[in-house]
């Protein structure tokens, strides 16, 4: 899952240019969490180029990909994948076979757990390490950001000569992202805020313009809850709360039905908190309290 539902306020073109060194190309592939699909993006201006994201392989995709290199009289030389969730690497293949004079490099962060990551024969990763690195064309330098939580393998991009933040799927066009590990996360979003981008091109949805709100309203949201979730903590019952017994109280308003999902987030929070040591588990079953200092 990629975001919560939202009603999509603009309809987006399967092709569009948005600036002079960035076309945003879609990955046909919409959904209730991927909004209007992928958005993969060709970034520079001369005859090699970087496309950050190949969508999950939809039918049509490739063509919309070899029609653009066509118009603008390019191909890639790079492809910069921001995590390795389906919808973001499952068209990798079909890049690389439009290629068919040159091969394509491919670059992404690794997952910390010891999954495969082969895509297939002669075709494989190079893989980052989590230090900055800077990927130079024609028109455009990109500076790949480490930015875990949403995955442990998350990478947001800098594209310089905009100050303009490709942020894969840690932050959306619409809605709100779903995340692996809200500590990563939140320190992730703290560090992008931080560079004071002037847009955001997202993995899913339309440009955002006003990113320092956008990002601050992010980390805003989880704050409040965070809030709530200790409040309740602190004033409650010395053996503690399970996440679910903390969903009664923080989302009463809130269908039953779609309770179990908010003890989900609930417990992202929790382990987040744990991780700060703010909280602990307390001696009865899966319940927390307050650290005690």
């Amino acid at each position: 899952m990629r975001s919560s539902i939202v009603n999509m306020s603009s309809v987006l073109p399967t092709i569009e240019r948005l600036s002079s060194r960035v076309i945003r190309i879609l990955g046909l592939n919409p959904g209730p969490f991927t909004l209007q699909g992928t958005n993969t993006y060709l970034v520079g201006t001369g005859r090699r180029r970087i496309l950050i994201d190949t969508g999950e392989g939809r039918e049509g995709y490739p063509a919309l990909v070899k029609e653009v290199l066509q118009q603008q009289d390019c191909n890639i030389e790079h492809v910069l994948v921001t995590h390795w969730h389906g919808d973001h690497v499952g068209g990798i293949r079909d890049v690389c076979e439009l290629q068919t004079d040159d091969t394509v490099s491919l670059f992404k962060f690794p997952r910390l757990s010891t999954r495969d990551e082969t895509i297939g024969v002669n075709i494989s990763y190079s893989f980052l390490n989590k230090e900055e690195e800077v990927f130079e064309t024609e028109g455009a330098t990109l500076r790949a950001l480490y930015t875990p939580g949403h995955t442990d393998d998350h990478m947001a991009i800098i594209l310089e000569e905009e100050n303009a933040l490709f942020s894969g799927d840690c932050i959306l066009g619409e809605g709100t992202a779903v995340f692996e590990d809200l500590y990563d996360y939140m320190k992730s979003l703290q560090r992008l805020s931080a560079l004071n981008p002037t847009k955001i091109y997202p993995g899913h949805g339309p440009v955002v313009e006003n990113a320092k709100e956008v990002m601050e309203g992010y980390i805003a949201h989880r704050n409040q809850r965070e809030k709530q979730i200790l409040d309740v903590l602190e004033s409650g019952e010395q053996s503690g709360y399970s996440a679910m017994d903390l969903v009664k109280v923080i989302y009463k308003d809130t269908p039953e039905h779609l309770h179990v999902a908010a003890a989900s987030n609930v417990a992202h929070h929790l382990q987040k908190l744990c991780k700060e040591n703010r909280i602990c588990r307390s001696d009865v079953g899966e319940r927390w309290t307050v650290s005690k200092l």
